[in-house]
């Protein structure tokens, strides 16, 4: 069974079919920059477009880097303000005519982590961090997510964690990776000390292999430290894993007997 999955970020928006029985992409990803400003309106025609590319007609799982319940944006950290209370799956279902459902960025990939990637079959308490324009948060108990966490707005020394060591800021402000790992080092210390995690995961762009081997030795953490072996693919996987039962026919209700 496949399904489109769809990862909206701060700075790209990356689309591939993926067998959500296997989590693999069934084409290569198609990316296009985040329109700015990143508006509900100028978002959804990104989407359009992503879709038009695989010449889609099926279910489609989307991810947005905000809390999402019900379908709903519930706040807008890395787009635009005007997306808080927006019924985006109705809002991307109109512009694509096709069934979508929506969820939190770093959840989505927190969930492939969990299904296909470096948090399988682990349990105990996991926590996948989405490090790049921002830091996303995925905290799982015993494999079952707690969705919505948003931990990479946790204080570090009176500063906005993500502002303060998501990827971004390190190229805005010139951080060498060592100067950088210093800084997410005093995050990682803070979730530890919260949430005496077993296993931490690091996704997003940090966790490809020419990144990884740049900062990895200059961290230290109690929990296992692994990266993602999805690497940037996951959130694309985890939204199209989420939205696999749109791809199933509703049961029929049997008519009652005369």
């Amino acid at each position: 069974m496949t399904v489109l999955g769809i990862d909206i970020g701060g700075s790209g928006i990356k689309g591939a079919p993926v067998d959500v029985v296997t989590g693999t992409l069934g084409a290569e990803r198609f990316r296009i920059d985040t329109p700015k400003p990143a508006t509900p309106n100028r978002i959804a025609k990104a989407v359009r477009q992503v879709v038009d590319h695989f010449a889609w007609k099926g279910p489609i799982g989307c991810t947005i880097p905000a809390r999402v319940h019900g379908g709903v944006a519930l706040t807008a950290t890395n787009i635009h303000s005007t997306w808080i209370d927006t019924p985006v799956d109705v809002l991307f279902s109109d512009a694509t005519g096709c069934p979508v459902r929506v969820m939190n960025d770093a959840d989505a990939a927190g969930v492939a982590s969990m299904q296909f990637g470096a948090g399988q079959g682990r349990k105990g308490v996991v926590i996948l961090l989405t490090v790049g324009t921002g830091i996303g948060t995925a905290l799982f108990i015993d494999g079952t997510l707690v969705p919505g966490t948003e931990l990479g707005h946790l204080e570090v020394l009176g500063r906005n964690a993500e502002l303060y060591a998501s990827d971004r800021t390190r190229k805005q402000v010139s951080l060498s990776w060592k100067q950088w790992a210093r800084r997410f080092q005093q995050y990682l210390d803070t979730v530890e000390f919260l949430f005496a995690p077993d296993l931490i995961i690091l996704g997003g762009g940090i966790s490809r292999p020419s990144k990884k081997e740049k900062y990895i030795k200059f961290l230290h953490t109690k929990a296992e430290l692994v990266t993602e072996i999805l690497e940037n693919e996951a959130g694309i996987v985890g939204a199209a894993f989420m939205a696999g039962d749109l791809a199933r026919p509703a049961p029929q209700e049997r008519a009652p007997r005369s």
